[in-house]
């Protein structure tokens, strides 16, 4: 019997799988691209210090994240692996970035200003990453703001320039190629040597989109960077949970709220300790599978806060009991698959996994190797 504790699931992350990952992202890159690690959002839901600690070992060259925070976090336990903050640098705050040795990605043109005059202060040139828009407009300097920079980065030290791609999971969008095309156009005139432009779909469409450091994320977690075709990364979270009590249904009965779902037949069924609460979405409801001993069970009705109800009226040999396991994530339906049956993407799957489960990491020493 699986050892929940005091919890109702377990949560196993596997940092050989993510180091695994990492290898394989190397190897997809060209030769002198480096291959930074996307670690916001604490490491996609996965624990921000088990994993950089990982890539750390990998000698990975650069942590990037969404906000100041998230960086004081990782250079609490990590005084030496460059951290860039993609959310830009506020009024106020370059005394905590200089400090900390974190480097701030300038998104607009206050965003120079405030690193500049902190720079002056100091009197040091100081480190810094450029964002330029080239087409997704959310963050980054537009065309106008690039060309009217002139004078505008003296006194820093700008390592790379770098933009984002919306559409490159899309191997048929137009759009990725003329953010290329953009992005060449913009940096011939920026003078600055180093480039960074792929994301992880990026890093397996074009060669030519691998320039000096790639940023991937989902991919490092074990999401598939190219959805039209199989899956190249391995599958890095598992998730089980454990029944709580098996029900006899009669044919015209509801189960759940709303009563939404109702037996057109007599029906076997188990309600397993896992809701929305736990990044078991509501839009699951009614579509969803889970899977006990490798046979798919369908989610009965609606997915409340901590429970779901499935189907267990067709399993064949050994019937589920009272605190067996069940699988909502791992070798029988990754994160991908799951997001599929919310309408949504694996990216918030694994970043809305609650904090209720037990954790368990999986050491990467045999991928260290």
């Amino acid at each position: 019997m699986t050892d929940f504790g005091t919890s109702n699931g377990i949560l196993t992350i596997d940092l050989n799988a993510i180091a695994i990952n990492y290898r394989i992202l190397q190897q997809q890159a060209s030769p002198d691209c480096l291959i930074a690690g996307v670690c916001k959002a604490d490491a996609y839901g996965l624990g921000v210090l088990p994993v950089t600690k990982t890539l750390t070992k990998l000698h990975c060259p650069h942590f990037f994240v969404a906000t100041l925070d998230e960086a004081l976090d990782i250079r609490a336990h990590d005084t030496q692996t460059p951290i860039a903050v993609l959310g830009g640098v506020m009024t106020h705050e370059e005394k905590t970035y200089i400090k900390h040795n974190i480097t701030p990605v300038l998104n607009t043109p206050l965003d120079i200003e405030n690193w500049q005059r902190a720079a002056k202060n100091v009197q040091t040139r100081l480190t810094s990453i450029l964002h330029i828009d080239t087409g997704m407009n959310r963050l980054g300097l537009s065309v106008e703001e690039v060309q009217n920079l002139d004078n505008a980065l003296e006194g820093l030290n700008v390592r790379y320039v770098m933009s984002h791609f919306a559409c490159a999971d899309d191997k048929d969008s137009i759009h990725t190629g003329q953010q290329h095309q953009a992005f060449k156009t913009l940096t011939a005139s920026l003078g600055i040597a180093q480039k960074s432009l792929a994301n992880s779909s990026g890093l397996f469409r074009d060669a030519a989109y691998h320039y000096d450091m790639a940023r991937p994320g989902y991919a490092l977690y074990g999401g598939n960077p190219t959805p039209e075709t199989t899956n190249p990364m391995q599958n890095v979270v598992t998730l089980k949970s454990r029944i709580l009590q098996i029900r006899d249904c009669k044919k015209g009965e509801f189960i759940g709220y709303g009563a939404s779902h109702v037996f057109e037949k007599d029906t076997r069924t188990a309600t397993i300790a896992c809701g929305y609460a736990d990044g078991f979405f509501r839009n699951h409801s009614n579509k969803a599978f889970v899977y006990y001993k490798g046979q798919p069970c369908a989610v009965l009705g609606r997915v409340s806060m901590d429970m779901i109800t499935i189907d267990i009226n067709h399993i064949k040999g050994q019937q589920p009991q009272q605190n067996d396991t069940v699988e909502i994530l791992g070798p029988h339906q990754g994160v991908d698959d799951l997001a599929q049956s919310a309408g949504t993407i694996g990216y918030e799957i694994l970043t809305s996994l609650g904090r209720r489960y037990k954790r368990i990491y999986i050491d990467a020493h045999e991928s260290l190797k």
